[in-house]
């Protein structure tokens, strides 16, 4: 495991050196596309008899895909997005970013898991409807480490900014819940039914929110009584660990509730008790943690993408979940916004921002990875891929057009 660690830290330091020195991204950008810059070139090398298909297989048959992905990572990536995110501004648009986050992403799953079904017969490799659904959680949610750091660069405005920042923490969360929730039924641990779907999601959303509140609210009173940055970074780390472990142990949501503390912690505790150097100190070492962990998701999915089994129907499957994914995110983004509108929250300008915004990025492809080994497993992970690859590199390149399109007044 040292040494797994080692190569992924490696591969991760020689990426960001060559964003700094030559492609000059965001550094949260720049690392996640470089990382799917070398995992699309190991899959060329795959076919130069040079060993590396061998190499990576040794290689990925160490690495506990369930538990690192899921388990290890994810906390931290959501805890250090939700940072960032400022409460007041999130509470001013909490009904639309409410709505996003569980009626958009819900939708989004049934939509893309109903076309994906069609469209996998069409071309003759299907999977069962609820593995389809399964796809259809895990791509849903859209990547707070991507989106957020694109809206921080691309002069987007603050209230749209706040809503899809805010969107994509928590759609997460709920994607998460979602996801496993369907992967318990799908493994024979109970009959899909939509009352024990609405039970269990019930079940993790809140005991995740009522977890994440308690101990956000215990770290913050201890960060009250040090100005230590050693210190405050050692209490952070804890309360990532420590909240994961205990939301496992309870049986409630683990991304929901480092979600909750997180924001209780960037704002309250971050705004009222650190000095200002301190302040930007914990920030940056988050935002590092992020970046670091985004881009070893990319390697290793390109390392994991070397071992399967080569086929051209998986490159025309990913291709057409582009558009599916795309369509899915716009019309349960329309969706949602329409119902709002009759209540007087109209914001039809955002629809353009918030469906080609819906980036995806390392989440998906932790879910992905987590799956049990198999034909399916391979089919979703190819698929995911593409998705992720088109999302970071077409739209994350482009959103800044967008914007820059619907905020410019259209001429009378």
């Amino acid at each position: 495991m040292f040494q797994v660690i080692a190569i992924l830290v490696t591969v991760t330091a020689l990426l960001g050196y060559v964003n700094h020195r030559f492609i000059r991204l965001h550094p949260s950008i720049g690392l996640m596309l470089s990382a799917l810059v070398l995992s699309l070139a190991l899959m060329v090398l795959r076919h130069f008899d040079l060993g590396v298909k061998d190499a990576a297989a040794d290689f990925i048959q160490h690495v506990p895909f369930g538990k690192a992905l899921l388990q290890w990572m994810l906390g931290f990536l959501l805890f250090a997005g939700a940072l960032t995110v400022d409460l007041n501004e999130l509470s001013e648009n909490s009904v639309i970013t409410a709505a996003l986050s569980v009626v958009s992403t819900a939708a989004s799953m049934f939509i893309v898991g109903a076309l994906a079904w069609v469209m996998l017969r069409a071309i003759r490799v299907p999977l069962p409807f609820p593995v389809c659904l399964l796809f259809g959680a895990l791509i849903s949610p859209t990547d707070p480490v991507a989106v957020v750091a694109l809206m921080k660069n691309i002069g987007a405005p603050k209230s749209i900014e706040t809503v899809i920042s805010g969107e994509s923490l928590f759609n997460d969360g709920i994607g998460v819940v979602l996801f496993l929730t369907l992967l318990a039924f799908v493994q024979g641990h109970g009959a899909v039914t939509a009352a024990g779907v609405v039970r269990l999601f019930v079940q993790a959303s809140l005991g995740g929110c009522l977890l994440g509140f308690i101990t956000g609210i215990t770290v913050y009173k201890m960060l009250r009584t040090v100005r230590d940055f050693q210190v405050e970074v050692l209490l952070t780390l804890a309360l990532v660990m420590a909240t994961y472990a205990l939301a496992e142990a309870v049986h409630v949501s683990g991304p929901i509730a480092e979600v909750v503390a997180g924001l209780l912690i960037g704002n309250h505790g971050r705004t009222l008790n650190m000095a200002e150097d301190v302040r930007e100190d914990l920030l940056h070492f988050w935002e590092l943690v992020e970046s670091i962990m985004n881009a070893m998701l990319f390697v290793l999915i390109g390392l994991q993408v070397l071992v399967m089994p080569y086929s051209r129907v998986y490159f025309a499957a990913a291709a057409l979940a582009v558009p599916i994914v795309l369509l899915a995110r716009w019309l349960s983004v329309e969706l949602t916004v329409r119902v709002l509108a009759l209540r007087g929250r109209s914001a039809k300008h955002m629809v353009p921002i918030l469906t080609w915004g819906g980036l995806r990025g390392g989440l998906a492809i932790a879910m992905a990875l987590s799956l049990p080994p198999g034909s399916q497993r391979d089919l979703i992970v190819a698929i995911t891929y593409g998705v992720v690859a088109f999302s970071i590199v077409v739209q994350g390149t482009t959103l800044r057009r967008v914007v820059m399109r619907t905020q410019t007044p259209s001429p009378s």
